[in-house]
């Protein structure tokens, strides 16, 4: 080989090593581990903190995070604020730095908008046994559905931790009109949930638009506790139904047509609580699409599983996954010919960050020591 063609070879290893050494390979598509117990560690191997991700997130969110400051609420006067409204009132429009409201222990009768020209904003509630509980009565009657919410974030890359939000509102009793009653609306884009409680009766939690995480949450409700058009991934999450009396349904997802990129997929999350006739989810809209995989199922759920919410022809247009799940609300025998038990290949897609290109925004919990 003479040295005209050595230089060559040198010169392309060069170039290949440098292009290699600048490509930020995603972690999005290593799959959620089917061993629970290996979930956290999955977690953070894939999640890792900003200083370790600055070349794969989204670069405005690299500057709010370099630049975030706390302000805390503290009902005790003690903090730069006493209620959840005024220090959220204190965010400037159009603001470009994350800011952190913690929030002392104790009942924060507020009813909150984090509006969409405010984004970056994280509500962390203190840690131990008195976490904050955000909470209203707000019903449908009063408001329309989705803006009965205790809590509406419409600004992007929201954090919420260790914070409960409650809706106080009577149980629906299906004679008094708009007695439905929303805790959460989540509408921003790239937003995350970790050790939350979200409480509330029918329609708790309006998934309602755009990329969601909820991590070691528990959501409580009756009817549609969980719905909208969000497209989220809930992980090791309990999903606690209040079925004594009546219909009881977990999920009822919005989509409308094939073209529309949305769905729920639930994976290593325990569905608990009363009664034996909870459907997982209902055909609501003519695609509604909701997977579990992994998650525990306790006899709360019945047989069928799923409802076609007597619309039989959406059988062939829902889109209802399960994969190995657990328990006695897990057995095949009698379920609904509309749900479709998932190949390895299939299920996939729900059980990876891809599903919400989490790559690009999502980062550990914080832990704030104030």
């Amino acid at each position: 080989m003479d040295s005209k063609t050595v230089r060559s070879y040198i010169h392309v290893a060069l170039v290949i090593s440098f292009l290699t050494a600048n490509i930020v390979l995603s972690d999005d598509n290593v799959p959620i581990p089917s061993d629970k117990a290996q979930l956290n560690t999955w977690f953070n191997n894939n999640v890792k903190p900003l200083s370790q991700r600055k070349n794969t997130l989204d670069p405005a969110l690299v500057t709010a995070e370099e630049g975030a400051k706390v302000v805390k609420v503290m009902k005790d006067g003690s903090g730069d604020f006493k209620t959840i409204t005024d220090a959220i009132k204190s965010i400037p429009e159009g603001n470009t730095k994350r800011v952190i409201v913690y929030i002392g222990g104790g009942n924060f009768n507020e009813k909150i908008t984090i509006g969409r020209t405010k984004p970056f904003v994280t509500l962390y509630g203190a840690l131990g046994g008195n976490m904050p509980n955000l909470t209203y009565g707000g019903t449908a009657q009063q408001y329309g559905t989705v803006d009965s919410a205790t809590l509406i974030v419409e600004g992007d890359y929201f954090v919420a931790a260790n914070i409960m939000i409650s809706n106080t509102a009577p149980r629906p009793d299906g004679k008094r009109q708009g007695a439905q009653a929303v805790a959460l609306r989540i509408s921003g884009d790239k937003a995350s949930f970790y050790n939350c409680k979200l409480l509330g009766f029918q329609d708790t939690v309006c998934d309602d638009r755009n990329r969601h995480l909820f991590k070691n949450c528990l959501i409580q409700g009756t009817v549609d506790f969980i719905f909208g058009s969000g497209k989220s991934l809930y992980l090791n999450t309990e999903l606690r139904v209040l079925g004594d009396t009546g219909m009881t349904v977990i999920v009822a997802q919005a989509r409308k047509s094939d073209s529309e990129d949305n769905g729920y997929s639930f994976v290593h999350c325990d569905i608990t609580g009363t009664g034996n006739g909870t459907f997982l989810g209902r055909a609501w809209m003519s695609h509604s699409k909701a997977v579990f995989a992994y998650t525990h199922m306790t006899s709360v759920v019945n047989q069928e599983g799923w409802s076609d919410n007597r619309h039989s022809q959406y059988a062939s247009t829902v889109y209802f996954g399960e994969y190995r799940n657990t328990g006695p609300g897990a057995d095949l025998k009698g379920r609904s010919k509309i749900t479709k038990q998932l190949s390895d290949a299939e299920v996939k897609p729900y059980i990876t960050l891809a599903m919400i290109e989490g790559s690009k925004w999502l980062l550990p919990p914080p832990n704030l020591k104030v």
